[in-house]
């Protein structure tokens, strides 16, 4: 067992000893585990000088000093607050959020917290056929200023705040880079006020700046702890030691070490606790699209225990063994209702082991079983175990897996923070809209 910050980990589900002949041979990866180790020390270099932002982020409250203000305003304004963007624009602060609930409801205190990441015209027609915009705010965030999605749907917003007869400068912030960009000239026409995205830091590694923790704050969530989280986690793999002991460096080896010597091409996140839905998408934009180049990385493939025991364990268990698979645990015995006695009666000796257990009870029985069995099964399987979930170790898991992603990308040899297989679609989108406006 490993601990970092909040998180526990336990690694060896993954290793040939324990899952047989599908297991990592840890004999065959120390060269991995030297590069994984030079890759801690690269990252600690990147800390030290401050090049990172993302490092350097859980360590700084000064800018959230300063949200403070905004923050106060939109809480006492609106009823919903609806953040723009899409990628890591909006994956980030979306994970965050679900803290505070899953967005159907409006809080007890303070405005509900929605993402509108897509640009399908159906769901913005619906959104806005049925919000009162006099009571709602708008997040517009888009990192370059430049992103066709975020400009189309801000545009959107600003015609309809604009046919309620609504002054866009009160119910919309933008954020994006300081740079002569379409998001800054849009709002300067508007007078609408813009916060500056700091360049160094990509939508994907943006979780803990104002792109996640502005949407978080405004939602009523404990920042300072989110980052908090991530700090501990970030100390306890930099003051490792050893790659062995770095529980960030060790999930880079397990990753790419699978990957070379069993052809594991696919790798599973699936935590156990509905606050964590979201994390999964938003860890598949991280993995795929920092890890996913010259041909290397694995395919992140997401999934929520107990919901997905219905409907991907059978191929997970049954079907090709070409998955590393990373459970998340969370404490939830003695929580939730109790089932009654009389299910018994009701329902048969069958369904006898229910009685006088809790809803916690079951779904721990069943998240500890469903790792059990994958191991027996020989599929290779960390478990990451948290007593709580709440910002801090929200944070933690965060941190975790950009360091992760961070080592990966060492060893993989690829740079961890572009991408150009998606700035290539971007310019063949619009080509093909420039196209189609010149056909007859």
């Amino acid at each position: 067992m490993l601990s970092s910050g909040p998180l526990t980990f336990r690694m060896d589900g993954c290793k040939a000893e324990t899952v047989g002949g599908a297991g990592l041979d840890c004999a065959r990866s120390a060269d991995l585990l030297e590069l994984a180790a030079a890759g801690l020390t690269r990252i600690s270099g990147w800390r030290d000088a401050g090049s990172l932002p993302v490092l350097t982020l859980p360590s700084r409250t000064d800018d959230l000093d300063d949200l403070a203000p905004l923050v106060e305003r939109y809480r006492g304004a609106f009823d919903e607050v609806v953040v723009l963007g899409i990628g890591g624009s909006s994956l980030g602060g979306e994970t965050i959020c679900r803290l505070a609930g899953d967005g159907t409801e409006r809080p007890k205190i303070g405005p509900r917290v929605r993402f509108l990441k897509n640009i399908d015209p159906a769901s913005f027609d619906a959104f806005f056929q049925t919000t009162d915009l006099s009571r709602t705010g708008f997040l517009a965030i888009s990192k370059s200023g430049g992103t066709a999605e975020p400009l189309v749907q801000l545009f959107a917003a600003l015609g309809h705040l604009q046919a309620a007869g609504l002054d866009p400068a009160a119910h919309i912030t933008a954020i994006s880079e300081a740079t002569d960009n379409p998001i800054r000239r849009i709002a300067a026409k508007y007078g609408i006020a813009c916060l500056d995205h700091d360049p160094n830091v990509g939508g994907r590694y943006s979780a803990l700046s104002l792109v996640g923790c502005l949407p978080a704050m405004i939602a009523g969530l404990d920042v300072r702890a989110l980052r908090r989280g991530a700090l501990s986690v970030l100390d306890a793999n930099l003051s490792a030691g050893s790659a062995n002991a770095a529980p960030a460096a060790l999930g880079a080896v397990l990753n790419v070490g699978l990957d070379r010597d069993k052809g594991v091409n696919q790798t599973v996140l699936m935590p156990y606790l509905d606050g964590l839905d979201r994390l999964g998408p938003w860890f598949r934009q991280l993995w795929a699209e920092s890890l996913g180049k010259n041909g290397q990385g694995t395919t992140p493939v997401v999934a929520l225990g107990a919901v997905d025991q219905h409907s991907q364990l059978q191929l997970y268990l049954d079907g090709r063994n070409e998955r590393l698979f990373t459970v998340i645990l969370g404490e939830v015995v003695n929580t939730g209702p109790t089932v009654p006695e009389i299910i018994t009666t009701i329902a048969g000796d069958g369904l006898g082991y229910l009685a006088g257990r809790t809803m916690g009870d079951l779904l721990d029985a069943e998240q500890r079983a469903t790792v059990d069995t994958l191991i027996a099964k020989g599929r290779p399987t960390r478990v990451i175990s948290i007593d709580r979930l709440n910002e801090e170790s929200l944070g933690g898991l965060m941190m975790h897996f950009f360091l992760e992603t961070m080592v990966a990308a060492h060893l993989w040899g690829v740079d961890p923070f572009n991408q150009p297989a998606v700035e290539d679609g971007k310019v063949l989108a619009r080509h093909t809209l420039l196209e189609s406006a010149g056909s007859p």
